[in-house]
Order: structure tokens, then sequence, then C-alpha cells
């Protein structure tokens, strides 16, 4: 008779040990050493394959990890490659350009940093993506704010704080549909109660850009002119140059996915550039979208700036989201996550502890996992009955989740997010994350109505009543 093998039961103190282990490699890798993160998280994945050999997981369990891990990621990885190719598209065909002498003529310097922070507000609302945002206008106006000699980072936490504010108040955004599906609740009650949170974080955002944003004006305004001055001199400034970012917003209109607006765009912007310089041969056209665009006015500040995007600088960042989900379907494989949230989430007795553990466990998925989606998944599977349990609504588990898991994602050093933004910036995380004030302050403001019970939405009576009735049944 054929035996199979039971699973190693693991302890939580077991757990917590080898997640610290985990935790301590890549943040003295990465934070403490300035290292590229692709090395010391594909050592923390050996190092837990090593664990679950020794106690005793077959190796078709760390396969079928590693599998299930990466499946996460697929379309991701495959947006930021097209994202890639959308950028070089964009620098060749003007728009980036086009949008910064745009900018230039129109954004008080005084106020550049609030202004920057409402526009990508206000785009990201429209396109539901602050990835879309940051890799377009915030590209755009990341040059402007260097030539204004305001400090990259600071100009980088404005960019991205205002990306995802408008991510949070889209009907379109992936994640609050995503959120609003894994805690069953209607999509628009779930934006509205996320607003609790959002808006004072984006007001305070605001406030702060507003007190911050201040640069070298006599300095800046002769760089500013210099800079207009080789963009219109190299680069075709043009009405028609800003077809590509309309039709984001028309595909966003017809909420078309993104795979297929990104298509359709990059195909738009090539059609551009052929029409805009008839002397462009197709191989130099296809080594745009692949290599990338490479600026060549002369002028090394502008030169630094244009010249990026292509499908191959995506590539060290797909290298990365492969190690560290394979790293996160592991730590799942082997229970080490399940393992310390579960207890966690029995054994929760006010709101605010429950808000509480809620949003840091988002976050600590975020560390330790490195994916947007699944900061939202896994609490959001783990806390639900817990809150029920506590009498508090679906809705407030969703905002727990975006306040912790959503927001959170772009400030881990090897995370989908944090990586997909040094990367398309030029910031190290670590340099932009104390200015990215909007996904700081979320999970403030999320527990401060935890304990407060401000805008924290409760089961009915009724509702609640079924819950306990539910729970003791299926005690007896």
């Amino acid at each position: 008779m054929k035996t199979t093998k039971s699973t190693p039961k693991i302890s939580t103190l077991e757990a917590v040990i080898v997640l610290l282990v985990v935790l301590g490699i890549m943040s003295l890798g990465v934070i403490g050493f300035g290292l590229s993160p692709q090395v010391p998280v594909l050592l923390a994945m050996g190092v837990v394959t090593a664990w679950a050999m020794l106690r005793g997981f077959p190796w078709s369990a760390v396969n079928a990890g590693i599998k299930e891990g990466i499946d996460q990621g697929i379309i991701p990885i495959f947006i930021f490659i097209l994202i890639g190719a959308m950028i070089s598209t964009w620098i060749a065909a003007g728009t980036i350009p086009t949008l910064m002498v745009i900018g230039f003529k129109l954004i008080n310097i005084q106020w550049f940093l609030p202004s920057v922070f409402i526009v990508c507000t206000l785009v990201g609302a429209a396109v539901g993506s602050a990835f879309t945002v940051t890799s377009t206008v915030g590209i755009a106006f990341f040059g402007m704010g260097v030539t204004m000699n305001l400090t990259p980072a600071l100009v980088a936490g404005a960019i991205i704080s205002g990306g995802i504010f408008g991510d949070k108040l889209s009907p379109l955004s992936e994640t609050n549909n995503l959120a609003s599906a894994v805690v069953d609740t209607d999509l628009f009650a779930h934006i509205k109660h996320l607003m609790w949170s959002t808006i004072p974080a984006g007001a305070i955002s605001l406030g702060l850009f507003a007190l911050l944003g201040h640069g070298d004006h006599g300095t800046s305004l002769a760089k500013i002119n210099q800079t207009v001055s080789v963009l219109n001199g190299h680069f075709s400034i043009s009405a028609l140059s800003l077809l590509p970012i309309v039709l984001v917003f028309v595909c966003a209109g017809f909420k078309m996915p993104a795979i297929p607006t990104m298509l359709l765009n990059i195909f738009v912007s090539a059609g551009l550039i052929l029409f805009e310089q008839p002397q462009m041969s197709m191989t130099k056209l296809t080594a745009i979208i692949n290599t990338g665009f490479v600026s060549k006015t002369g002028n090394t500040s502008v030169d630094t700036l244009l010249s990026r995007g292509g499908i191959v600088s995506m590539m060290s960042m797909v290298a990365l989201i492969v190690v560290t989900l394979s790293l996160g379907g592991l730590l799942m494989k082997f229970g080490l996550i399940g393992q310390i949230m579960t207890p966690i989430a029995k054994h929760l007795n006010s709101d605010g502890k429950l808000i509480t553990a809620g949003v840091v466990t988002c976050i600590g998925v975020n560390v330790f996992v490195g994916e947007q989606f699944l900061s939202i998944i896994l609490p959001g599977r783990a806390f639900r009955q817990a809150f029920h349990n506590g009498g508090l609504a679906d809705q407030a588990l969703g905002r727990v989740l975006e306040d912790g898991g959503t927001v959170i994602n772009y400030l881990v050093p090897w995370g989908v997010g944090g990586v997909f933004l040094t990367t398309t910036l030029g910031v190290p995380t670590v340099q932009y994350l104390p200015f990215v004030f909007f996904s700081l302050l979320c999970p403030v403001m999320s527990i401060l109505s935890g304990f407060t019970g401000l805008g924290l939405a409760h089961l009915h009576a009724s509702k609640k009543a079924t819950t306990k009735l539910t729970q003791a049944t299926e005690l007896n």
C-alpha cells in the first residue's frame, strides 16, 4: 500500500524566526549595503528552501510554491513590459517633451509640487492606475522638477502620492475592484468608505507639498528657459504629440483594460513617430521600442532625463518580480505567513485592535511577499470572519486592505511597486519613501478611525446577530 508523507507541522515561533531571518537578509542587503534587491531576495529564497528541505518538505512542494507565486505576477509583468515600450515611444513621439513645455508655461514655480500632486491625482482618478500616471505625466513632471532645482526624491514623492491618491478615487482601479471583490461589497460603497482615510491623507499631503515645494526661483527660471529651448529644438512639440495621452483617457472612458489600452497606445505612438519623422527607419523604430529612446540634444540634463524606456529597461525589474513572487509563493506554500496571520485574527476583541492588526498584517505581507495583490487577498481572507465577529462591516475591512496593502507596496524597496517606481523615475525607494506622504498617512488615518470610531462601518444589528448565531452553530 502506497503511503504519502504528511506535511510538516510549523509552530508560530518557528514561522516568526524564519520570517525575521528573511526580512533581515533583504533589509540588510538592500537598505544596509545599498545592493540591488535581486541578490538579497534570491539569497532569502535559498535560505527558505534550505530550511524547507531540512524540515522535510518534498521538493515538489518547493516547485509548486515557486509556480504558484509566479502565477500571481504574469499579468503585471506583461503590463510593465508594455509600459517600458510606451515610455520610449512617448518620448520619441514628443508626447512627454510637449507635456514638459506646456507644464513650464502653465505651472507656477512657487506652487509646483502641490500642482503636480493635484494633476497626478486627477489623471490617476481618470485612468485608475498609479503606475500609468508615474510612467507618463510623472516623467514629464519629474523632468520639470529637477530643472527647477527641487530635490528629486521630493518631486518623486509628489508624483507618486498624487498617482496613488487618484487610484484610490477611481472605479477603474484594479486594486479597488480587487479589494471590494475580496470582501464581497459593492465597488462604489467600498470607494465611498475609503474616503474617510483617503481624503484626510490627501489634504494633509497637499499641505505638506505646498510647504516644502520651494526652489531657487532665479536659477530655476534660467534653467527652465534653457530646457524649453532645447526641447523645442530637438523634439516635435505640438498638439498632435498629445494624441497618445488623449487616447489613454478615451480608453479609460470606455473602460478598456490596461493591456489592450497600452498595446493600442504603443502602435499609435509608433505611427506618430513615423508621421513626424518620415526618415525614421523601421529598424530604428523597433530599437527605440526594444532598448529605449536615447536623447542626443547635447544638453546633459535633458539627455539624462529623456534617455529612458524600452522593453529591455524593464528586464531587471521583471527578474526581481520573478524572484520576489517565488519567495512569496514559498512562504505561503510552507504556511509561514498563514501560521502568523490566523492566530492574530482570532484573538482581537476591539475595533481598534482589529483595524490595527489588519493594517499591520497587510504591511507585513507587502514586506515579506512584495506583491500588491497578495497584500489584499491574504489578509482579506484571514481577517474577514474576525471583523464580522467584532461587528465590523465588510467596507471596514476593505479600507484596511487598501490603507495597509495597496498604498504601502510602493514603499517596499523589493516590492513590485517600489521597484517599478525606482526603475521609472530613477530615484531609489528608500530616498523617495519619506516624501510619499499619502502612503505614509493612510495607515495612520485608518488606525485612528479604528480607535475613535469615526467613519468606521459596523454591521447592522440584525446582521450582527445572524453572524453570531452562525458562529455559535458552527462551534456546536
